[in-house]
């Protein structure tokens, strides 16, 4: 399967999106649930008709948004090394755009189940896989932890990424095991992806400050 193919597959996600909408409106209400609060309760609401074409309409143009990085980055050709992992990335966000429109519109319909797992579950999968994607991705303006030090040396890049893959995936692993927490299974969520963030800035930071220490600077990248 090529790239051409692997972003069709993405798009396809996008048009199930509107056959469901467009299938579902005439049963839906004049405001639809889109908000649920960290227990599952729903706590806001939007325009039907807003609710049923915001999901496709954003995922669209995001999509068309990850079709042109690949070709604006000035250091394309190392984007093109882990082409097949950020491709399957796309398809994997357009599908979880399609399980949190779709799992909308059937919360709405009178199916009962709690949102907020459906929310989890899906989002354990896309951080799973952007762990998988950020340990292969190579040195880029767009795809990974890009952080000033990542930027400047090749070196940091490769350390951080390797190390945010792992936590990543960790992430995803301690979402799921959130489920069994209740009201608190958000925190497993929240707290992991926000150490994550603060964990592979600092550490890129830090290999960066050793690197210039030990006088190392032979595997700056050209950025």
């Amino acid at each position: 399967m090529n790239s051409r193919q692997r972003f069709g597959l993405a798009w396809i996600f996008v048009l199930l999106s509107v056959v469901v909408s467009a299938v579902a409106a005439p049963d839906l209400p004049a405001q639809l649930v889109s908000n649920w609060d960290a227990s599952g309760t729903p706590n806001g609401t939007l325009p039907t008709g807003l609710a049923l074409w915001l999901f496709p309409a954003l995922t669209a143009g995001l999509l068309v948004v990850f079709a042109l990085i690949p070709r604006i980055d000035p250091l394309r050709e190392n984007i093109a090394a882990f082409r097949p992992y950020y491709d399957w990335f796309v398809v994997i966000f357009a599908a979880y755009m399609f399980a949190l429109h779709t799992g909308i519109i059937a919360f709405n319909l009178g199916y009962e189940f709690d949102f907020t797992v459906l929310v989890l579950v899906a989002a354990a999968g896309l951080f799973y896989y952007s762990g998988v994607l950020v340990s292969h991705a190579e040195p880029n303006w767009f795809v990974g932890i890009r952080t000033p030090w990542t930027l400047s040396d090749e070196t940091v890049w490769t350390k951080t990424h390797a190390l945010g893959g792992k936590l990543f995936k960790a992430t995803a692993v301690l979402t799921l095991v959130g489920l069994a927490f209740g009201d608190y299974a958000l925190y497993f969520l929240v707290v992991p992806a926000l150490v994550t963030a603060v964990t592979t800035i600092a550490y890129s930071y830090y290999l960066y400050e050793q690197i210039g220490r030990n006088g190392d600077s032979g595997s700056e990248t050209q950025v």
